[in-house]
């Protein structure tokens, strides 16, 4: 996909976030151990039909990155931007999901600082906003983590299963992240 936001590898420390390809699709069927652990995010790859349909949709339609640890060079997940709004600057960032091996290091914060210098910095970005499940407390932490402010529940904003979601909504904008990155360089630093 092309967008305002599309870019070569996004580096820092141990991580690098790479444009997402075919070659990916069997590194991505293999992150998942555990398959229930993320019940609230359907589509997550956990064979090679499903990363292959992954990949496919990621290259139609967002802006989707391979997320590699340097500790041994292994896909460890993928990250996105997507809902790209270029003449209002704003974006959404999600279709995020890790093996259990990275799940509570400095891979996901460090991903997501990545992304968002990125976008704010590079770009111009002056808005960005995550989605999920209202159930899903342990994404909504790790939202809050970044330093975005909860904006509210969106009710029947995605289909879900055999039903929809009410979504939980964040948002930063670009007044407020350079306190948020520099809480942020710090918990990824440390």
């Amino acid at each position: 996909m092309s967008s305002w936001l599309a870019t070569g590898p996004l580096v820092h420390h141990r991580v690098t976030l790479r444009p997402i390809g075919i070659e990916d699709i069997g590194p991505l069927a293999r992150v998942v151990g555990d398959p229930t652990r993320f019940r609230w995010s359907p589509g997550v790859p956990t064979d090679e039909d499903s990363a292959r349909r992954y990949v496919e949709s990621a290259l139609a339609s967002r802006v989707a990155y391979a997320v590699v640890d340097h500790t041994d060079g292994s896909i460890v997940g993928s990250t996105s931007f997507y809902d790209i709004d270029e003449p209002n600057r704003s974006a959404c960032i999600g279709y995020t999901f890790y093996g259990e091996r990275v799940q509570g290091t400095t891979v996901n914060p460090t991903a997501k600082y990545l992304l968002m210098r990125h976008a704010f910095e590079e770009c111009g970005a002056v808005r960005l906003t995550w989605h999920t499940h209202e159930d899903n407390a342990q994404s909504r932490a790790a939202i809050a983590k970044l330093g975005a402010s909860f904006e509210g529940l969106l009710r029947k904003h995605r289909r879900f299963g055999d039903g929809w979601r009410t979504t939980a909504l964040y948002a930063m904008t670009d007044d407020e992240w350079p306190a948020a990155r520099d809480r942020l360089v710090q918990r990824i630093t440390d």
